[in-house]
């Protein structure tokens, strides 16, 4: 059996489906080929943030997947006594969710699995294991082996690679994934009938065996438990010893419905590189961080966000393939960031010796003590914030040197008002592709001929938004580019974030990071550049010649 395809997604998990789905609504023919015929069902994710939100939000699952989630849950640390260090609970929704959600991710996945059902161009192989891969400069072709041991084959234009931390892809690739493996492994056990009254996640900085306890939807409760030298793993997942490591945390061991137990070895890694020919990494394939920050699947998501609408530019001709290196260019080095801050929260927790766990407990009061420092644990500011300084951004020198210039940062998301009286979040109006969003202005009445020229070729939306304020008249006057959609800021967050960077437009790309940011007067420039910077996409003629 032979197919052909646009996009070809070895990886059925979470990131791999997230990119099928995404690719789905922006109508790129897609196979997404899985070995397994169901979602594993053993202890993984459990956090997901407002950018893991977002991302869910363009391929429109997100209030799918949190209808099985708690949202806004608190993280706390505590020490040996018991004693709260620190709280991380943050009330911010600058992107439009809460950043600290928990979820059953094999819930959430057969949620993603479904929602491909949408899109007649997505086939999903499951049951198919890939084999083997050659690339040639027009694409790649791979081979699978069926689960009932039929060969079959896909040649596809792009590749990727979402085959979790022992990629076959990346191997056949070639490409080393750099980095350690931590010497310490953890016991998670998951439990049904939740016995403690704890709503939130705690990481118990004992030295006497540091632990995790998380509260999870539908009255489950996760524990992690670290394992000491000498201790067996298989041993430790006996019934008995599970019982043993929770005996000091509930009232009654015994009367614990364990679910399912399994042990975990943590890795701080990173392929040297996302990008090779005609295939990309994502997700666990390009890099793999221990559990403390909870960045690990929602670093994933935004691999899926980033690559999937470069994609499909390139695919459906908006696009010079070249664009698809920007991918490694912006997201490696933001992924070696999570892994950094996952490797450090890490290491605050597992001290197990006594002085350097008193030394941390007294740095965390004394710093708790300052009102900056206490805001920037809480709302959790340490995180470090979606932004890439180089990349598919068009950026005027002027204000490239300013500092927290927006270009090449995640955009807000605010709730605005539509014409026909309906709030919703800022995305849901923007659509699945390119947008101009002009605020108190009309971000098309000053554009020159090459300008309207490439604001065709992009196919944005056009956006006019309005401050909130009663007997409102704007919507009286009229547009200059046909379809312009008026909304009203309802929450009033656009005006600042405005007026702070000293412009009136702003230019986003599918995946609502600034792309450029100007007066309307300039907004010709940034879009030529924008178009000459995506590139020129092959013709019939190139493609005849390759």
């Amino acid at each position: 059996m032979r197919l052909t395809t646009d996009v070809a997604i070895v990886g059925g998990g979470p990131v791999g489906v997230t990119i099928a789905n995404l690719l789905g609504r922006y109508g790129v023919d897609t196979v997404l080929v899985e070995r397994e015929t169901d979602v594993v069902d053993y202890p993984r994710a459990v956090g997901i943030d407002d950018e893991g939100l977002r991302t869910l939000q363009a391929a429109g699952l997100a209030d799918l997947v949190l209808a099985g989630a708690i949202q806004n849950v608190p993280l706390r640390f505590y020490d040996a006594r018991g004693r709260c260090l620190a709280e991380v609970s943050p009330s911010s929704r600058e992107f439009g969710w809460y950043r600290r959600n928990v979820f059953m991710q094999p819930l959430a996945e057969r949620t993603l699995r479904a929602g491909l059902a949408r899109f007649p161009h997505v086939r999903a192989l499951f049951g198919h294991e890939h084999v083997g891969l050659d690339q040639h400069p027009a694409g790649a072709r791979l081979e699978l082996r069926r689960d009932d041991g039929a060969a079959v084959e896909v040649e596809a234009r792009f590749v990727v690679a979402a085959d979790g931390g022992r990629s076959t892809v990346r191997d056949q690739l070639g490409v080393r994934l750099a980095g350690d493996t931590h010497p310490r492994k953890w016991v998670v056990v998951d439990c049904a009938n939740d016995p403690l009254d704890a709503p939130y996640t705690a990481l118990h900085c004992d030295p006497r065996r540091p632990y995790v306890c998380a509260h999870m939807p539908f009255d489950f409760r996760r524990w992690e438990f670290m394992l000491f030298p000498g201790e067996d793993a298989e041993e430790m997942l006996a019934p008995a010893k599970v019982r043993e490591l929770l005996r000091h945390h509930v009232p009654d061991p015994a009367a614990i419905d364990v679910v399912r137990a399994r042990v975990y070895t943590h890795h701080s890694r990173i392929a040297e590189r996302f990008v090779v020919g005609r295939v990309a990494l994502a997700g666990d394939a390009a890099h793999l961080m221990p559990p403390w920050a909870g960045q690990g699947l929602n670093t994933g998501l935004r691999d899926a966000f980033n690559l999937a609408w470069k994609l499909a530019a390139i695919t459906r001709g908006a696009a010079a393939p070249s664009l698809l290196t920007s991918y490694e260019q912006e997201r490696r080095a933001h992924a070696q960031a999570m892994i950094d801050l996952s490797t450090t929260l890490g290491r605050i927790l597992s001290a197990t010796r006594a002085l350097a766990a008193r030394s941390r407990d007294a740095a965390f009061r004394a710093v708790a003590i300052a009102p900056g420092v206490r805001s920037w644990i809480l709302e959790m500011r340490f995180k470090p914030q979606p932004a890439y300084p180089s990349g598919a951004f068009v950026t005027d020198p002027g204000r490239a040197r300013r500092r927290h210039q927006p270009v090449g940062r995640m955009f807000i998301q605010p709730t605005v008002e539509t014409g026909a009286g309906t709030c919703v979040r800022l995305d849901d109006v923007l659509g699945t592709g390119f947008a101009v969003v002009g605020f108190e202005c009309d971000p098309t009445e000053h554009l020159d001929e090459a300008g309207a020229a490439a604001l065709r070729e992009l196919d944005p939306t056009v956006l006019r938004v309005v401050e909130s304020r009663a007997g409102d008249v704007h919507r009286l006057r009229p547009h200059t580019w046909p379809g312009t959609t008026l909304v009203e800021d309802v929450e009033n967050l656009l005006r600042p974030w405005f007026h702070r960077h000293e412009a009136n437009v702003v230019v986003l790309r599918p995946d609502r990071y600034v792309a450029a940011l100007c007066d309307a007067r300039d907004l010709s420039g940034a879009l030529v550049g924008l178009r000459a910077l995506l590139g020129r996409a092959p013709t019939r003629a190139d493609s005849e010649e390759t």
